[in-house]
Order: C-alpha cells, then structure tokens, then sequence
C-alpha cells in the first residue's frame, strides 16, 4: 500500500530539490524519471504536498526565489508592530497564542519543569515537539539532521527539565501548528534578548520574509546583527516562530538550524500556499 502521510511526501519532494539544485529546472518527465517515480504519481504527490504543479514549484524553488520574496514581499517589522501584530495578541489569522517563560525560569536551566515530547509526521518530515502544560516549547525537524540529533538538541537546551515522552499531550497543538486552524499555544523559553528576537519574528505574515538586520532594528539594537543571527539560530519554535522567513539583506537564505533544504521548501511551501489564497480571494 502507498505511503501518504505528509512525512513521505517531503522525502520526495527533498529528494526532488536535491535534483533540481544540482541540474537545474527539468521537464515533469525528466524530473519523474530521476526520482524513480511515474510522472502521474509526481503530479499526484506535488498537488497533495503544496497545491500547484511540478513546473510551478520548481519556481518557488529557484535559488533567486529568496531574492525576489525581499524585493516583493519585505514587510518591515515596524509597521507589523504598528497594526497590532505584538504582544501575547493572537497572530496568524488568530490561531496562535503565546506566552514567555521568566528570565528567572530560564536560568534555572529547566528545573522543576516536566517537558513532555513526542514524534510527528509534518510538511516537513519528521517532527519532534517538546511542550509544558503552557504550551509548545520545541519543534525540531528531523529530515537533514536525524530524529537523535534532533532530540538531543532540543533535550540540550533545558537539561534540568523532567522529560516524558507524551504525544497525544501535544497533538492538538502540533495539528493546530501545521494546519493553521485552531489554537496553537506557545511557551516561550529562552533568554530576554532571545525573546524579544523571537516576538519580531512573530510578526512577520506568513508568505513574507525580513532581515537580520530588520530585526535588530525592530527590537532597538541596529548594531546588533550578529547577535540576532544567534538569536533566531537558537530559535527552538522553528515554523511556528517563523526563522525560515529571516534573510540576509542580499537575499541569500543565511543559514537554518535543522538544514537549509528545509529552509527552502518551507519558503517555497509558503509562497505558494499565499499565491493560492490571494488567486482563490481575487
């Protein structure tokens, strides 16, 4: 029987990016045959993945996509800020709420804090979110580094939390995450300017991208690109609090914690769900 969870098709569409950064844009035929793959069940499993044809994602794909997405779809974090996208406000079509752990929680490492976990397939492959009766606190994804370096980055990062593995404590929220529909919480851990990086973030729409250096202007420290770029690489909420959408002023990707294909695919993913819903609203 076929596989058609959300996990297989982003292993066919990575493998498929990895073609096309190699050889360039190819013909359905040509794309199909290099995955092994007949060119109907390619089409089948790009429509189910994103919504548009092979030709059309490929596209989304090209290494200037990112380029066009700064000249196009820049949105400044002031004016984000400005109409009311801050705070613990609903965001994204108000679908997530969030909330900040204490400077004197985060320095406590964890302690005295059960973080439950579990696996989850996604758009993106394998999944692995970390959440407190609060909300999420980790999503990582596994597809580039693998489901142990994953787990032992984000179990890292709060060493003296309780962990217990949990999934079906976190399903809704992950399910919320990934659809866009229903409430997603977050528990935000991390250190005070790190959160203050991770609210800019929040405010960038979906579709859209910024700077690190429209971040650091954001959150008062214009001199303080560097430390902005560490900031959203500690990012432990990635897609929910959108690192992906953070690029260098020349419209290079920069990098991503869990792997720069994935970084391209989520762009592209996005692009082409807001073409969609701007066509489907016109």
């Amino acid at each position: 029987m076929q596989d058609d969870s959300p996990a297989y098709h982003y292993a066919t569409i990575a493998r498929a990016l990895a073609v096309i950064e190699t050889e360039g844009a190819l013909p359905l035929d040509n794309l199909a045959a290099r995955l092994g793959m007949s060119p109907a069940h390619f089409q089948r499993t790009f429509s189910r993945w994103v919504g548009i044809s092979p030709k059309r994602y490929q596209q989304y794909l090209a290494l200037d996509h990112a380029r066009a997405l700064l000249a196009n779809r820049f949105t400044t974090l002031e004016t984000a800020l400005a109409t009311g996208l801050s705070g613990t406000g609903r965001l994204h079509d108000l679908f997530l709420r969030w909330e900040a752990m204490s400077p004197g929680d985060f320095a406590r490492l964890g302690e005295g804090l059960t973080i439950r976990w579990g696996w989850f397939t996604s758009p993106f492959g394998d999944t692995l979110a970390m959440g407190t009766d609060r909300g999420l606190c980790g999503l990582a994804f596994a597809a580039e580094t693998g489901a142990d370096a994953a787990f032992a980055d984000l179990a890292g990062r709060w060493p003296k939390a309780s962990l217990v593995e949990d999934a079906p404590a976190l399903a809704g929220w992950v399910a919320a995450a990934f659809a866009q529909k229903g409430e997603a919480a977050l528990h935000l851990i991390g250190a005070p300017f790190q959160i203050k990086v991770w609210e800019a973030l929040l405010r960038v729409p979906t579709g859209h991208v910024t700077t690190y250096s429209a971040i650091a202007h954001a959150v008062g420290a214009p001199k303080a690109v560097r430390a902005v770029g560490t900031a959203v690489g500690r990012n432990p909420v990635s897609w929910l609090i959108p690192c992906h959408r953070a690029l260098r002023k020349s419209g290079a990707l920069g990098g991503y914690h869990w792997g720069l294909p994935v970084k391209r695919a989520m762009l592209a993913w996005e692009a082409a769900r807001a073409d969609g819903d701007m066509l489907a609203s016109s």
